[in-house]
């Protein structure tokens, strides 16, 4: 039984049950909706749909002069991603890795890292700017091609998602541990996938065998021999 509410002390009995399934409830969405797993539209995070529309608001084209990656992070976290710059930091150069990204988002100027392992430079040393391939999934997005929200304070609005021209999550494929649920996809080919769209659209009714004519298998940056083809 929970003792009675005291006023004086401020304090309000609560059930850790009652209290359990709230809580942790709120956090388990929090984490699904907003951190870990990226949405099947644009195949992206939204720290990484944050840093790319920040990037693409600051003018970083691919034809345009290098940012210092520590400006980049902090008009993301200041005005999109109130979180540490740390992580931020971290996407941005998992973007521009060539070892990590089947078609990197990112063109990085500086230490990114190494595939054997070796960490990225701070982010005052690194400079980046968008590949050409990231603004096929900005294009139009000043056209009233996606809905915006309101940022975390109010003061800004962000895209709910990008309005992508080509399937991101397929092509670079996306991992992440939520709160009771996983993903864990694939990179694959950027040619094969658009020819798969294209044999979609003409056969809605297209077969996975067929599909597998077209698409068949991942298509890894650091390539590697798949086992067991039946698997995929």
């Amino acid at each position: 039984r929970l003792p009675e509410h005291d006023v004086s002390t401020g304090i309000e009995p609560v059930s850790i049950i009652e209290e359990m399934q709230r809580s942790y409830l709120d956090y388990a969405m929090s984490v699904i909706v907003s951190r870990a797993l990226p949405d099947v539209r644009d195949g992206l995070k939204p720290v990484h749909r944050r840093i790319l529309h920040a990037m693409n608001e600051m003018g970083l084209l691919f034809n345009k002069p290098y940012r210092k990656s520590a400006g980049v992070v902090g008009e993301v976290m200041g005005k999109f991603h109130p979180h540490c710059d740390a992580s931020i930091y971290d996407a941005l150069v998992r973007m521009a890795q060539d070892f990590s990204l089947r078609n990197p988002l990112i063109d990085g100027q500086g230490n990114f890292g190494s595939v054997d392992g070796d960490p990225p430079a701070a982010m005052r040393y690194t400079e980046c700017r968008l590949e050409k391939v990231a603004e096929e999934l900005l294009a139009d997005i000043d056209k009233d091609t996606v809905d915006f929200q309101d940022n975390y304070d109010g003061r800004e609005h962000e895209p709910i998602v990008l309005p992508a021209r080509f399937p991101n999550l397929l092509v670079n494929g996306s991992g992440g541990i939520a709160v009771g649920m996983a993903t864990n996809i694939p990179p694959h080919n950027l040619g094969e996938v658009i020819d798969g769209c294209v044999a979609l659209i003409d056969n809605p009714n297209i077969t996975i065998d067929e599909m597998l004519a077209i698409i068949p298998g991942p298509d890894f940056p650091t390539g590697g021999i798949i086992l067991g083809h039946s698997g995929v």
